[in-house]
């Protein structure tokens, strides 16, 4: 039994045996004490009144006495207006110390039964990812790490966005200028190289439409009368009649995108279990659309295309399928929904796209459960804001956009450049110091990113990412490597002795620190139910700050007492174990040297 769940215990035996009354447990709300205030936990009394009949301090007074006479945990209390503030003995602490030190998954929750499938990245294959797909895959492969810390059995899943007008306009600018070339003869990664024939195409259309007489002013709208536009399109139409040739140079095209994103993949540290792919399921979902049409859920308009009423949701009319039988996105959505809970029988399927499709994963989850779909119900949209960078919006239309790979570099140059002139690689080989680098450029990136909730925007700024004593990645891979070097010098972890643990007075810092540690499995839980790894990220930051604290603070090596020595061993120990494991929930390597 938890603390939380014995204080709880306790409190309802209290107001059975004192006021004759019955509360449940969940009526006794516990938190962790205001740092203004005396104490460790809270209980909030003022639910509790109605059912004493006294006033919040008579209740919150008797309250205290009773728990320090039935519990052997509370060395004080102090009540502040319907607040009861307990203090705990440094007994109890030192032992919960002991206790999580020697649990090993501590902050891993045992399997609950639960299936999830958690989709992410979900990249077009005509051009490079982009800082929006990093967020995108930091979050997802995140999220999918604390869900399985939390119990859930994970099937994380990619869908690749690789038919379709834009595909086809990369391929005519290839076909017209490339002369054979490839990302191998031009030393091009595969996505770039792709990236640079959309970009290509639309430099072409731009000269094209300076030509037409009379052409629109909508430049969308002028595009379609451009010959290379028509071109495109014709390709497209070739590609769903099944032309070999232009099959053949569309797979060649796309196997070149792919090895460029698996590179990425591989250096992020993201992966799939399985991969889904637009060309083999945008046909699926017409059979589904028919079935809404026969249960009467969907109906078909005036003008033949078949929709979706919302309106008593309050959305509106959504149609799933065009007038002339072809699919539109939430029509694949439909089907690649189904098929996955076929595949997986999942109890959620988790969506990890950005803010701009909320209404179209709204609609996707109210069109499956109106088809009596029970299983829909489990479908959530994990939803983030923008990346920007401190002087605006990125864009991506013209070429400009902030490529993923880019930007990866340029985090990894300002690490490297901030790590030698703060001196963290003497004695460091060549190899090493490389390996060094890498790992605080994609920490510091990574943190960055995951530091802000999911619903926030982000301005995202690599000089500022990379900071050694801020709110950074950095500063906690460096608190994780002064923590590493104590415990090398120590000789490894440290067991108190049980005499210590009945004697041993703690500080305020090293209570504050032994807190904050009992609660790592507390946030586990809330960020997965949150879905939000910035519940960890902060977590982790304010473990490492408050150590950073004590370090300054208490003498651990060079304690005056050994049992001041072995308790602050103790607590720089475990500390460091729980920083890696919150850093592996965020995908962040920690050194042990820098």
């Amino acid at each position: 039994m938890t603390l939380e769940q014995t204080l709880k215990q306790a409190t309802v035996e209290i107001f059975n045996q004192q006021f004759n009354a019955t509360i449940s447990p969940e009526a006794v709300t516990i938190n962790i004490t205001n740092a203004d205030h005396e104490g460790d936990y809270t209980i909030v009394v003022f639910p509790l009144v109605r059912v004493s009949k006294k006033s919040p301090e008579q209740t919150a007074e008797l309250l205290g006495n009773a728990l320090i006479e039935k519990t052997n945990v509370i060395a004080k209390f102090n009540v502040i207006k319907g607040f009861l503030n307990l203090t705990l003995t440094d007994s109890y602490w030192l032992q919960r110390l002991q206790n999580i030190a020697e649990n090993a998954s501590f902050g891993t929750f045992p399997a609950n039964g639960q299936k999830v499938v958690l989709e992410y990245c979900g990249p077009n294959t005509n051009k490079p990812l982009h800082i929006g797909h990093l967020r995108n895959m930091l979050l997802g492969y995140s999220s999918s790490e604390i869900l399985k810390a939390a119990g859930y059995d994970v099937t994380k899943v990619n869908i690749y966005n690789d038919r379709g007008i834009a595909i086809c306009k990369s391929m005519v600018a290839y076909t017209r200028y490339a002369n054979a070339a490839t990302p191998q003869s031009t030393g091009i990664k595969g996505d770039h190289f792709m990236g640079d024939w959309y970009v290509k195409f639309n430099e072409i259309v731009t000269e094209e439409i300076k030509a037409l007489p009379n052409a629109p002013t909508d430049k969308d709208e002028a595009q379609k009368l451009t010959p290379i536009f028509k071109e495109a399109q014709e390709l497209l139409l070739k590609w769903e009649a099944g032309d070999p040739e232009t099959v053949a140079l569309w797979k060649k095209m796309n196997d070149w995108v792919y090895e460029g994103f698996h590179e990425t993949f591989k250096l992020l540290g993201v992966d799939f279990q399985k991969d889904y792919y637009e060309s083999e399921t945008y046909k699926l979902g017409r059979d589904l659309v028919n079935e809404g049409l026969e249960k009467n859920v969907f109906f078909k308009r005036k003008d033949g295309a078949v929709a979706v009423d919302l309106t008593p949701e309050g959305l509106d009319e959504k149609v799933l399928l065009r007038a002339d039988g072809t699919s539109i996105y939430i029509t694949q959505d439909l089907a690649t929904a189904k098929l996955r809970h076929e595949e997986f029988d999942m109890d959620k399927m988790i969506y990890v796209v950005a803010n701009e499709q909320d209404y179209h994963f709204k609609v996707l989850k109210l069109a499956l459960q109106k088809l009596g779909y029970k299983w829909a119900d489990g479908i959530y949209h994990l939803s983030y804001a923008l990346v920007e960078s401190p002087t605006g919006r990125f864009k991506s239309r013209e070429g400009k956009t902030a490529d993923a790979d880019d930007l990866i570099a340029e985090v990894l140059r300002i690490a490297e450049e901030k790590t030698k002139e703060l001196g963290k690689i003497e004695g460091f080989t060549a190899e090493e110091a490389s390996t060094l680098y890498r790992t605080i450029g994609l920490g510091a990136l990574k943190y960055f990113v995951l530091r802000v909730n999911p619903y926030k925007k982000i301005i995202f700024n690599p000089e500022e990412s990379i900071d050694f004593h801020g709110h950074t990645g950095p500063f906690i891979q460096y608190t994780n490597a002064r923590i590493a070097a104590i415990m090398r010098k120590a000789g490894g972890a440290v067991t108190m002795s049980a005499d210590v643990i009945a004697a041993y007075s703690l500080s305020e810092v090293e209570r504050e620190l032994i807190i904050l540690m009992s609660e790592y499995e507390n946030v586990v839980k809330a960020a997965a139910e949150k879905y939000d790894p910035s519940e960890i990220a902060n977590y982790a930051y304010n473990l490492a700050r408050t150590y950073n604290k004590f370090y300054h603070e208490s003498p651990i090596l060079s304690a005056p007492t050994e049992n001041e020595k072995q308790v602050r061993v103790a607590l720089s120990g475990e500390t460091g174990v729980i920083i890696k494991k919150a850093m592996k929930l965020l995908g962040i390597d920690v050194p042990e040297k820098m």
